[in-house]
């Protein structure tokens, strides 16, 4: 009997108190179906809406085995291509069939890709805190747990939610998050200069600047980073400023990581081809899921461009487990983000929901064990979603906040 495509059902769930969206095809075979991660949180019920009006109804009926084929369809089928909303949509049907592909093989995700070319992903977690003793406190625990990159940042990305604005923005300006961009490098350069006085340099720092300040600011702060060695410094330039690129290498050893924000090759494919970053950063969902990332690790391996993933708590652990696999067979893999949802065991932390209710909705997660992260050895992804467990965890779409960042005048910023 041939496979076909039965049903497509999108799950939204929040265990954590993160929108999360996750998607199941179905199959006319027993028991055959895949998951994938369609999340952006943000805007969850849009990506709901085009999965279940428009590509289900595009789908129902072909061979889930042609990948290549329907993440084509998808793609394009809609004239206009491309965004947030269409490619995580599509990713969570893209990631499905690779997931389908690997349990009719019998195999896990990564033996389709060629298989293993290291044993365990190494991982990076992030460190933030009051002050310095506290981030270092965080920092230690983490080396402890055998994690030896981890992100720093001093109070979040540069600024705090006001429910006024300050005094320095004019009457009648909104709340929002305000930024100072010139203290915030002036906090930054200072907690480095103690972290790495303190701690000394064994440990790998990484840095995300998060596109807040100029591109002439970004500049002088990447060079006066020099000096604490840093693994990397993520998106330091907004996407529409990529130009600059050429500028910031030119000024600066300091090594570049680009592209949690990217949608489409066009916005990576210059940073890579001239060699202008050191890793590409991208959300795999954001860019349309498995297929798309599959083919963006090899392009950059070709110019010495290595991967390092998003991986932050608004994904699912179906997503996470993608990136894995992918890591597991990418010879130019250079390190993945995970954002700590080790399980019970080990830690959980900053969840809003019932400790290890993630993991009760999303069983199967790969295991993390001093500072790397290994498959089950499943076929497939090797996660699975229980949408019984599903259903506790309705999401919140309430109008979000952290978005909303300004300068010290009451402008907007991007975030």
């Amino acid at each position: 009997m041939s496979i076909k495509i039965t049903d497509i059902r999108v799950i939204l769930t929040a265990p954590e108190g993160i929108n999360l969206a996750a998607v199941k095809v179905m199959t006319n075979q027993d028991g055959l179906y895949g998951v994938g991660c369609a999340t952006f949180a943000y805007r969850v019920l849009a990506v709901k809406c085009l999965i279940e009006e428009y590509l289900k109804p595009l789908l129902i009926g072909r061979d889930p085995q042609n990948i290549e084929e329907i993440w084509q369809l998808m793609h394009q089928n809609g004239y206009w291509r491309n965004g947030p909303i269409e490619n995580n949509a599509i990713s969570g049907i893209d990631m499905a069939l690779w997931d389908i592909k690997g349990k009719l093989a019998g195999m896990p995700l990564y033996q389709l890709f060629g298989g293993k070319v290291r044993q365990g992903v190494p991982v990076y977690r992030h460190a933030d805190g009051r002050d310095l003793d506290e981030i270092c406190e965080n920092i230690q625990r983490f080396h402890e747990m055998g994690i030896t990159h981890i992100r720093c940042q001093c109070g979040g990305y540069g600024g705090s939610w006001q429910t006024q604005a300050p005094e320095t923005a004019p009457e009648g300006s909104y709340a929002g998050m305000y930024l100072d961009n010139r203290k915030y490098m002036r906090d930054t350069l200072k907690l480095f200069d103690g972290i790495r006085a303190k701690l000394g340099f064994d440990i790998e720092l990484i840095h995300d600047v998060h596109e807040r300040i100029s591109p002439t600011e970004a500049l002088g702060f990447v060079k006066e980073l020099e000096p604490y060695r840093l693994f990397f410094v993520e998106d330091a330039l907004p996407l529409d400023q990529i130009d600059w690129f050429r500028k910031l290498r030119e000024t600066s050893v300091t090594p570049l990581a680009e592209g949690e924000l990217f949608n489409n090759p066009a916005e990576w494919k210059t940073l890579i081809s001239e060699r202008l970053i050191d890793y590409i950063r991208v959300h795999i969902s954001q860019i349309g899921g498995i297929t798309p990332a599959r083919k963006l690790a090899i392009f950059a391996e070709q110019f010495g461009v290595k991967t390092a993933w998003h991986g932050p708590g608004d994904m699912t652990p179906i997503a996470h487990a993608a990136n894995i696999h992918i890591d597991l067979a990418a010879p130019n893999f250079g390190v993945q983000e995970w954002s700590g949802i080790e399980p019970p065991n080990v830690v959980i932390q900053e969840v809003k929901g019932p400790k290890g209710a993630l993991l009760d909705v999303f069983p199967g997660l790969p295991e993390f064990k001093n500072g790397y992260v290994y498959p089950n050895g499943a076929p497939g992804l090797g996660v699975d979603i229980n949408e019984e467990e599903a259903k506790k965890y309705p999401c919140n779409n309430e109008t979000v906040r952290w978005t909303q960042t300004r300068k010290r005048d009451g402008s907007l910023q991007l975030p």
